[in-house]
């Protein structure tokens, strides 16, 4: 079986990486979703972040502990709050909210990174990327429908997820200028597993064997989901892969009506769709602007 994947073309490996993210990224919003019926989300979040630091000290010893040696400790920490106070808001949204809604509206976070490429960097957003925006952010209304439902806290948390993420990722893209992706990756494991162990404090509980067993399922697809989609990305184009990415409204979908009986409407399908082929377009884009600017380079 393995053979026969290497022989496959990188397109197709790329599209079948993706689709193995899809299905980890759902099954491991499924399993917060389990777990914190017994375990509050902060909790959740610590033991997610502990397991993964514990994970990435055979890759710390084996790369060199002097890959941690940095002069951006500051914005290696900023980088940590922002993404912790988005774990925790996402997965507090995760124990409150039906799956699909929470993928759904979570697309939205490349719309968020592009307007603050645009407000905070400084980056040149041009026309098509402002409509598409404005597009993916109509599909968040068509979700919420504020004015006509009560607009609940689980989705303003998402989104409020969503936003900090993406403040997140423009930290993540000053970084990788100059830092490796062990260290970027490494650092916020150190950062974020005490950040999110004094959150998790105040409704500390210790873990039962089983749920210690969950906690441990959550770190391990957590992991998959990660190095798939990154290997995806490096197999093939975003062009290629990114509309895969549409696979997790299928997989919550089946999940949420299996494990929890969850029915959504038709109103966070359309939306959702909005939000990801907006959010499809911007990665396609920034991917072929990427790969122009690299070319003027080169020549």
């Amino acid at each position: 079986m393995l053979y026969r994947y290497h022989r496959l073309p990188p397109a197709l490996k790329g599209l079948l990486l993706m689709l193995v993210a899809t299905a980890a990224f759902a099954s491991m919003h499924a399993a917060i979703r389990h777990a914190s019926t017994g375990l509050h989300p902060f909790e959740i979040a610590f033991f997610r972040n502990f397991f993964m630091l514990i994970l990435l000290l055979p890759v710390l010893q084996r790369v060199g502990f002097g890959v941690l040696r940095t002069r951006h400790l500051g914005l290696y920490a900023l980088r940590g709050a922002l993404n912790t106070v988005a774990m925790l808001s996402f997965f507090f949204a995760l124990s409150i909210t039906p799956l699909v809604q929470v993928t759904a509206l979570g697309f939205s976070a490349p719309l968020f990174a592009t307007l603050g490429a645009a407000l905070i960097l400084g980056e040149v957003v041009r026309m098509r990327r402002w409509v598409a925006m404005i597009i993916g952010f109509a599909g968040t209304l068509i979700i919420l429908r504020p004015g006509l439902v009560e607009i609940d806290t689980g989705s303003m948390l998402v989104l409020f997820s969503s936003a900090m993420w993406a403040l997140a990722l423009l930290c993540i893209k000053k970084l990788s200028a100059t830092e490796s992706s062990v260290a970027i990756t490494a650092y916020m494991a150190i950062f974020m597993a005490p950040m999110t162990l004094v959150a998790a404090i105040p409704f500390w509980q210790w873990p039962t064997l089983e749920q210690y067993a969950a906690l441990a399922l959550i770190a391990f697809l957590g992991t998959i989901a990660q190095t798939c989609m990154n290997q995806a990305l490096h197999e093939a184009d975003a062009s290629t892969v990114l509309p895969v990415d549409f696979a997790k409204l299928i997989w919550t979908t089946a999940l949420g009506y299996i494990l929890f009986a969850e029915i959504p409407d038709l109103w966070t399908y359309a939306g959702g769709a909005l939000i990801f082929g907006a959010a499809t377009y911007i990665g396609v884009r920034e991917s072929q602007l990427q790969r122009k600017d690299k070319g003027k380079t080169l020549g």
